[in-house]
């Protein structure tokens, strides 16, 4: 059997493992074994000392040396901590409430979550898994389209390859010999790119048969709030973030409002304050470390470039000359020297 139809024999008959329920590990490593061990026979040699045993070993080695791999089991107890502490849930809630006005708001919720979910995980089958028993049952009962909702899974799923952090592309990179910070930078516009069409084209979709995607009522699109909350903001003030800065600096209205049978303390409004300011300020520290990250050229007209002429001066005369500490010689280089530092 030529080498062609082997390659093909062998990927046939790993979908028909896979399909038959094995796992895949193991379906790629004794298919491997199997069809190395055909291709690499030598009948003059013995069976033992087959080529495909001495290629096992090297890629196991050169696996577990690999510094880049490293990170992987890493992404995998991020997203499991993300996982087992309910934060997608609790992320799907608050982006539903936050895009209630937007036609489509499970979908559009779904596919933002994906987008998020898939960089913390960087998988696509614990991101379709896990979004599939969180938003689709919701969306079903709100009366999506069935087809609108398993597709803005299946496609919130498969950004998770292609947004960094990414498994596929540290394994991509492993294999292939390329930087992974290059390809991180070269897939980030991409993929968020392409969950921007992903929305324009579901919002489009809802505008064009709203029937697919029918609006919430409105008591899923209402959040419960303590009952001080609306007492507070009677006193103060609608926004609840300047009501808070307005209670810091006159905070005799606020000792008249009980919360759980007690009035508000001066505590309990630093507190409420500084919850409120946490998401501004991680803004402010995002931007600021992108900012202070990026290369800074230096202002024009400041640079002084070594004299050519100064140098040369230098080196002629004698023959030998000392230039920042190195030795020229001008037997060996003629009066010149690359290792100078001044060039």
């Amino acid at each position: 059997m030529s080498d062609p139809a082997l390659g093909l024999l062998m990927l046939a008959l790993i979908v028909v493992v896979i399909m038959m329920g094995f796992a895949t590990a193991f379906t790629l490593m004794g298919l491997g074994i199997f069809f190395g061990f055909i291709a690499f026979y030598n009948p003059a040699e013995a069976w033992w000392h087959n080529r495909v045993f001495d290629l096992m070993v090297q890629r196991t080695y050169g696996a577990m040396t690999n510094d880049v791999l490293i990170s992987i089991p890493l992404f995998v107890l991020m997203g499991y901590v993300m996982e087992r502490g309910a934060l997608v849930d609790k992320m799907f809630y608050s982006i539903q409430l936050a895009f209630r006005r937007v036609p489509a708001s499970l979908a559009v919720a779904t596919l933002i979550v994906c987008t998020f979910w898939g960089i913390a995980s960087g998988l696509v089958g614990a991101v379709v898994v896990l979004m599939g028993v969180i938003a689709f049952n919701p969306m079903l009962r709100a009366g999506y389209d069935v087809k609108l909702a398993s597709g803005v899974i299946t496609a919130g799923g498969t950004l998770g390859i292609l947004i960094p952090p990414s498994v596929m592309i540290i394994v991509y990179a492993a294999v292939a010999g390329q930087s992974v910070v290059k390809l991180y930078a070269a897939a980030m516009f991409p993929g968020f790119f392409l969950s921007f069409l992903y929305l324009v084209y579901i919002v489009g979709w809802a505008l064009i048969n709203p029937k697919i995607a029918p609006k919430l009522p409105e008591e899923q699109t209402r959040v419960p709030v303590p009952a001080w909350v609306p007492k507070f903001q009677h006193a103060y003030g609608g926004n609840m973030l300047l009501a808070l800065g307005h209670a810091l600096l006159a905070p005799s209205r606020a000792g008249n409002i009980e919360v759980g049978g007690r009035p508000i303390n001066y505590w309990t409004l630093v507190k409420n304050f500084v919850l409120a300011l946490v998401p501004f300020l991680l803004i402010a520290l995002t931007l600021w470390g992108i900012s202070s990250a990026a290369p800074t050229s230096p202002p024009r007209g400041r640079q002084r470039r070594p004299s050519l002429g100064r140098a040369r001066s230098s080196i002629s005369g004698s023959g030998c000359a000392r230039l920042r500490g190195q030795r020229c010689s001008c037997a060996t280089t003629g009066g010149w020297t690359a290792r100078a530092s001044r060039f």
